[in-house]
């Protein structure tokens, strides 16, 4: 056991001393005179505040004479915004009673909105005294020209999300400047916003920037966590992707992507921190308050404390069982919101902030706080709706204002694509909304977060050119990534120069994002899926800092023409509010005096669809007619063929002979811009959306 002893105040009262100060708010905030300093210690009995200059060398220590509660405080004059700092809490040493006081251990602030440089594993520097191996964080002052710059502001019809990492975006943008390759300021950088507004979507969603480490076992692999699952301070921009100063240049790419009309989302994650489990370094939550911040395993009522709970599969799982932890979580929320400018979140295995004494409650604390709160109103919520803990998928179970990522919606459109007895009837619930999911008498028709490719997993490239997974460049001798892709490569394993196999793939691809496009919900589109973009094969790129995981920008005809493709698909979206708010008389989340469509469903042969028909695993086509009714004038006909063959159509039958403008065509051979028939053929695996002229 560490033998406990009392710190020794020391400082040079030339440069600082301490007074009192007050308990809030928790971390550095800065005043006229100086700047106060508080942090939550649990059983702590001191808290040492540490000051150091920009050369790391500590130039002052002071313990934090305040005391209210749990809470440690105190009051420097003369700090400026700058300034670099850390604590030191000293108390009991027993891990079997989940107290883990250490004062060799240098602590960072959990209320940290800035460090001076990545949080970088070191196992030789941080045994015994840690200060070295550890960034010091850094008194931020808040004041930013935002220049009137207002929030874009769209509804969630409107929404169109675009997945991408920071990095990999720019990194190898060639009109992007050197200096901003793969930064923030080369997210917002002009060429960066050009293609953002040409693509036509409304939102990025960016993959973690909060500070985070990667895991150690990483490090001895040569490699990274790339994608920043692994968190350690939830409020400071991770100075990776910075030029100089990672706070101002995270808010001027929000400005700037707002001036453009685009959103920004966060990905976040409060599920688990980088300490990791039983044998994880104390670097901030773990040496101020292990028993509160963590879940721990239970024998019956009693806490097993060298056993962290892992609903997260990363060694542990913050506990949202008490008030500290939902304090920070939705003080961060705040933070990144109101200060720094974002419009929306997506939390990482959602599941896990809803798990109350083990059980998850869709009337939990946190989804209650976060409701009520009213600098959250007009926050955008978008749940990751599971995690591998007990009771852990929940799709379609949380609040009504939040929207659920539809892993439902991903796997029956690749496997309806792919051939596989999926079955119109599944298909026809997810183009509309998933509505055995998301009841229409509870949650909007915009709750579904469809998509068919997410960072985790292939690319929609690889989707259709790989059948297994390819990562031996994990290190993990290919055992790491999902198994079950429900991927083809028809005819060949990975890249190719056959012709006939190359149309197919692009031919597959038009199809899926024509789907997606479509479908009632929210769109999620994975970034550099446009470009068609490869990672070789490999589902689980999450260690790859690399051209694995980079965007290359450099297109061929085939490319050129799928970027077209998805552009129009986009376009064609956003201007017909029969693809992103159909209004249907079941719908009645939303009180609708008026409704305004109806959706008809047909066989080939042009008439309705049988019970029969619907559970019948193995029909691959499908004809939908929506049509509006009041208000809106309308026709649209979507005719699809999933099978191997072509396949006839009988439009539906009406009074008079229709003609039809051919609006999409997924096969780009019909070179008919109008139609005067009662039947089309389709070719295999094709669509064909038309509009009533």
């Amino acid at each position: 056991m560490l033998k406990t002893t009392d710190p020794m105040s020391v400082s040079d009262p030339e440069l600082f001393r301490v007074t009192i100060g007050s308990a809030t708010p928790l971390g550095a905030q800065l005043d006229q005179a100086g700047c106060n300093f508080a942090v939550h210690g649990g059983e702590a009995k001191y808290i040492e505040l540490c000051l150091f200059d920009e050369c790391e060398r500590q130039i002052a220590q002071f313990i934090l004479p305040g005391k209210h509660g749990y809470v440690h405080f105190g009051h420097v004059p003369g700090v400026r915004a700058g300034q670099l700092y850390a604590f030191r809490a000293y108390g009991d040493y027993q891990p079997e009673h989940g107290l883990r006081y250490d004062q060799r251990k240098l602590l960072l602030d959990p209320y940290a909105k800035a460090i001076n440089r990545p949080i970088l594993w070191d196992a030789a520097a941080y045994d015994e005294d840690s200060a070295a191996m550890l960034p010091k964080c850094v008194v931020v002052d808040d004041d930013f020209d935002w220049q009137g710059v207002a929030r874009p502001g769209y509804s969630l019809s409107q929404t169109i999300l675009y997945e991408t990492h920071v990095r990999g975006f720019s990194k190898l943008h060639p009109e992007v400047p050197t200096p901003y390759q793969g930064t923030y300021l080369g997210m917002c950088s002009k060429p960066a916003i050009d293609h953002l507004k040409q693509l036509g979507v409304t939102a990025v969603q960016l993959l973690p920037v909060a500070s985070f480490m990667s895991e150690p076992r990483l490090k001895g692999l040569g490699l990274s966590n790339y994608w920043g699952y692994n968190p350690l301070l939830f409020m400071a921009p991770d100075p990776r992707y910075a030029v100089s100063d990672a706070v101002s240049e995270f808010k001027q790419m929000v400005r700037e992507l707002h001036r453009a009309g685009i959103e920004v989302i966060l990905d976040v994650v409060y599920n688990h921190t980088a300490e990791s489990g039983d044998d994880g370094p104390s670097l901030s939550f773990r040496g101020l308050d292990n028993r509160r911040y963590y879940l721990f395993d239970h024998v019956g009522d009693t806490p097993e404390y060298h056993h962290y709970t892992n609903n997260t599969g990363c060694g542990n799982s913050v506990s949202f069982d008490h008030d500290v932890t939902l304090q920070l979580v939705l003080d961060t929320l705040r933070y990144w919101y109101c200060e720094m400018g974002v419009d929306g979140f997506r939390f990482d295995l959602a599941v896990s902030l809803g798990r109350e004494h083990n059980r998850f409650k869709t009337d939990a604390s946190f989804f209650r706080a976060l409701r009520q709160d009213p600098s959250l109103k007009g926050v955008k919520l978008i749940a990751e709706p599971w995690d591998i803990g007990y009771d852990g998928y929940q799709l379609g179970r949380f609040p009504s204002n939040w929207m659920e990522c539809n892993d439902r919606y991903r796997d029956n459109l690749r496997g309806f694509w792919r051939g596989d007895r999926v079955g119109v009837g599944e298909l026809a619930t997810r183009l509309m909304g998933s509505r055995d999911f998301f009841l229409p008498s509870r949650r909007s028709i915009h709750t579904s977060v469809n998509y068919i490719c997410y960072h985790d997993g292939f690319t929609l490239h690889d989707l259709v050119s790989y059948e297994q997974r390819h990562n031996h460049a994990n290190g993990e001798a290919n055992r790491d990534g999902h198994g079950h892709n429900l991927s083809a490569n028809y005819g060949e394993e990975g890249e190719s120069d056959n012709a006939a196999i190359l149309d197919l793939r692009f031919q597959q691809k038009r199809n899926l994002i024509m789907c997606l496009m479509l479908s009632q919900g929210v769109p999620h589109f994975l970034g550099g899926d446009e470009l068609s973009r490869t990672q070789r094969g490999n589902n689980n790129a999450y260690c790859q800092n690399n051209p694995i995981s980079w965007y290359d920008w450099q297109l061929g005809d085939r490319e050129s023409q799928f970027l077209e493709f998805v552009q129009q698909l986009i376009k064609l979206r956003r201007d017909n509010p029969v693809f992103h708010q159909l209004k249907l008389a079941s719908d009645t989340f939303e009180r609708k005096l008026d409704y305004q469509h109806a959706v008809h469903w047909y066989r080939e042969d042009g008439n309705a669809m049988h019970q029969s028909d619907w559970h019948c695993a193995e029909r691959q086509s499908v004809m939908v007619e929506i049509v509006g009714l009041k208000g809106e004038a309308c026709r649209w006909l979507w005719l699809i063929n999933a099978s191997e063959h072509a396949q006839k159509f009988r439009l539906p039958a009406t009074k008079q002979l229709q003609r039809w403008s051919l609006r999409v065509d997924s096969s780009l051979t019909n070179k008919l811009t109008t139609l005067e028939s009662h039947k089309v053929t389709l070719a295999p695996r094709t669509m064909m959306l038309m509009e009533q002229q």
